[in-house]
């Protein structure tokens, strides 16, 4: 009798969970208590996968061997808990895509900087000529290229919502970049966050790397209390480390003992400033340098990066003011590297859903950098209580356009808009991705 294989979410990783799930041979069914795009509907009929959208049928759903479940669902949603009471097993799409690859898998997480960090280090992989996939968060779902075209390599983007239904998959080489407050409204405490993105170690070995940073004081800390069993490779910018990485004021530099290789590049040659992206960096230099790619494809990666839409992406310069779409922070640490990199004076734009934000790690870099704060969102009064008397004026909007027009009005000459909300965006657009669109759209019409 063939497995039952029930799947939550139909989305790009469920619809390729359910691909995969059905070369294996699987009874499956698709259930989304959403809207399923029609692209996803018409994949899924195609294959002869048997779908809803709109509700659940628990009695579809409960009679499952095993349920594979989309990040984007909350333990606490109503079908997750009732098949918790049943005893049904369920994992992530990236756990079940795991079982069925021999590829060398590259797992990044972090708070902030794992979307830059995975495109970068497949942009270096690809440069060399290896066989990588781009998974997760960013690329198409692992499982569906497991099922149509499996790769050597995979670069995983992990959020702390896949890792959570991870158990079994060994992560080759397993990335940390940082750890701050976020997503306290679905953990029951800090801690809880913290030991999720500890998750990405689980089952390594000591053929393993771990990549991490210590500068990243939760990381350092739960480090300490909780050693793991593969090679650690520290990255800093506030001691050396070898073997890891580490910077200076001009460059930064890796160097790996087995076998021994070196690498360093200097900071002016990045395509991609500031503090943040110099972490970025390291770490997939570390990884490219452990898979013994060639220093020569490594920087020539570095320089020809391009990084995201709606990361610090750079819109553009009216009457000499440059605006800055930093949509996809979504987090105050986000907004902190963001505003760090900023060398002109700032009319910021922020405001959105606040995740339970803790607001004082960013006065410091307001004070010195922001002169007006536009807020744009249905409930500012955080913001306001926050950033009011740091600086010259704050004024609320409720739309991207207003929000860029009221920054064009009180915007002088050699000034920058930034866009870098510290919050999610659901209270007035789809997503972060909408608010970005909505805001360049607004300053091209300027």
């Amino acid at each position: 009798m063939a497995r039952r294989t029930v799947i939550l979410g139909a989305g790009e990783s469920g619809s390729g969970a359910a691909i995969l799930a059905k070369k294996l041979g699987d009874e499956v069914f698709v259930s989304d208590a959403g809207n399923i795009k029609e692209k996803y509907k018409e994949e899924l009929g195609n294959a002869s996968i048997e779908f809803e959208s709109g509700r659940h049928s628990y009695d579809k759903i409960l009679n499952a061997d095993e349920v594979i479940i989309s990040p984007g669902i909350p333990p606490t949603a109503e079908v997750v808990k009732r098949a918790s009471d049943k005893g049904i097993p369920m994992i992530s799409e990236i756990e079940f895509a795991a079982r069925h690859t021999k590829a060398t898998l590259i797992g990044i997480t972090g708070t902030n900087g794992k979307t830059t960090t995975t495109l970068l280090t497949h942009h270096i992989l690809t440069k060399a000529g290896l066989d990588a996939g781009l998974a997760g968060n960013v690329g198409k779902s692992m499982a569906r290229q497991v099922a149509e075209n499996d790769r050597e390599y995979y670069v995983i983007e992990l959020s702390s919502f896949q890792l959570d239904g991870m158990f079994n998959t060994r992560l080759h080489y397993a990335v940390l970049l940082n750890i701050t407050p976020d997503h306290l409204d679905r953990y029951p405490s800090y801690e809880d966050y913290i030991a999720s993105k500890f998750r990405i170690t689980q089952n390594q070995t000591a053929e393993d790397s771990f990549i991490y940073c210590p500068d990243s004081e939760p990381v350092a800390d739960y480090l300490s209390q909780h050693p793991v069993a593969s090679r650690l490779l520290p990255f800093s910018l506030e001691r050396q480390c070898s073997p890891g990485g580490w910077a200076d004021d001009k460059a930064f530099y890796i160097t790996l003992d087995k076998p021994e290789t070196k690498f360093s590049m200097d900071l002016n040659q990045l395509t991609i400033g500031g503090r943040h992206n110099t972490y970025n960096s390291m770490a997939a230099s570390i990884i490219a340098n452990s898979l013994m790619i060639r220093n020569e494809v490594i920087r020539e990666s570095l320089m020809d990066f391009k990084n995201i839409e709606h990361r610090l992406e750079y819109v553009a310069t009216v009457k000499g003011v440059d605006y800055i779409n930093d949509s996809k922070a979504t987090n105050v640490n986000s907004t902190w590297y963001a505003l760090e990199s900023m060398k002109k004076s700032v009319i910021w734009i922020a405001g959105g859903v606040d995740k339970g934000n803790e607001y004082e790690a960013l006065v410091p870099l307001v004070k010195d950098k922001v002169r007006i704060l536009v807020c744009l969102g249905k409930n500012n009064i955080r913001l306001h209580q926050a950033f009011a008397k740091h600086v010259d004026m704050v004024i609320n909007t409720q739309s991207a356009d207003e929000a860029v027009r009221i920054a064009n009005e009180f915007a002088n000459r050699d000034e920058v808009v930034l866009l870098s909300p510290a919050c999610a965006s659901f209270d007035l657009f789809d997503n972060y991705e909408d608010r970005g669109r909505q805001f360049k759209v607004a300053v091209r019409s300027l």
